[in-house]
């Protein structure tokens, strides 16, 4: 995790500065989850795109279908310094100082080479005070982030306490009618429900807690090239209170 305290005095490297003028601030589904959008979140963009060259891009872990570059801590401490008052304002305060993670993605992963987790929507954690932020850098047929309800117990976000119980469940509705097709999940069916769509607009970022259920909105008829000028870049972050 970044810590901001240590790099707090730095400036944004030239050409990461943000935009943060104008949040939109919803809630969706009948959970009335918060969603907070920033569109134009970069104000060089191509500028930001063009920096991936510098970085190498491998598969970082089992759960994410494509390839990662960690963000220069720099520009971490610089939008952590940024980003904190907002965060404590859109779902905090917590009283203490966030940290935060963040990475280059694509989606590269064929639908037919996807493991079994990577076919059902997933959370980012049990906690629920991690948040989770999408900034979309991509102009192809891949869309946003779409959020679930799982069916069998009506759940839509996770806590450490939910987990068990949901597990057993997915289970149970995965040996009733067996894994899903080798796909990108779309409306969720059979066992979810899609409750929310966030448009992947180029430059629009959005906030959300990581312990709802989502998936990213991957056309499963189109191209995912490990370009990141071609390919569905994004850059997500995680956002969490420091341990006191």
């Amino acid at each position: 995790m970044t810590n901001p305290q240590a790099l707090a005095q730095q400036k944004s490297p030239r050409g990461w500065d943000l935009a943060l003028a104008d949040p939109r601030i919803d809630a969706f589904s009948s959970s009335n989850h918060q969603l907070v959008t920033v569109d134009g979140l970069l104000e060089a963009p191509e500028h930001v795109i063009s920096s991936t060259f510098l970085h190498n891009f491998a598969k970082i872990s089992p759960q994410y279908p494509g390839v990662r570059a960690a963000l220069d801590p720099a520009v971490c401490a610089s939008w952590l310094a940024q980003l904190s008052p907002l965060l404590d304002l859109w779902f905090g305060p917590y009283g203490r100082a966030w940290e935060m993670q963040a990475w280059y993605s694509i989606v590269t992963t064929a639908p037919a080479d996807l493991l079994p987790i990577q076919r059902l929507p997933h959370v980012d954690g049990t906690d629920p005070t991690q948040i989770a932020m999408m900034l979309y850098l991509h102009r192809t047929a891949h869309g946003g982030t779409a959020f679930f309800r799982h069916r069998a117990t009506g759940m839509e976000a996770l806590t450490a306490n939910d987990y068990p119980h949901y597990a057993a469940a997915l289970q149970a509705d995965v040996a009733r009618t067996g894994l899903p097709p080798a796909a990108y999940t779309t409306d969720g069916a059979p066992h979810f429900e899609r409750t929310h769509v966030v448009t992947g607009a180029f430059n629009r970022a959005v906030f959300y807690r990581g312990n709802i259920l989502h998936s990213g909105v991957i056309d499963n008829a189109a191209p995912l090239p490990a370009d990141p000028h071609e390919g569905r870049l994004t850059i997500n972050a995680f956002f969490r209170p420091a341990a006191a």
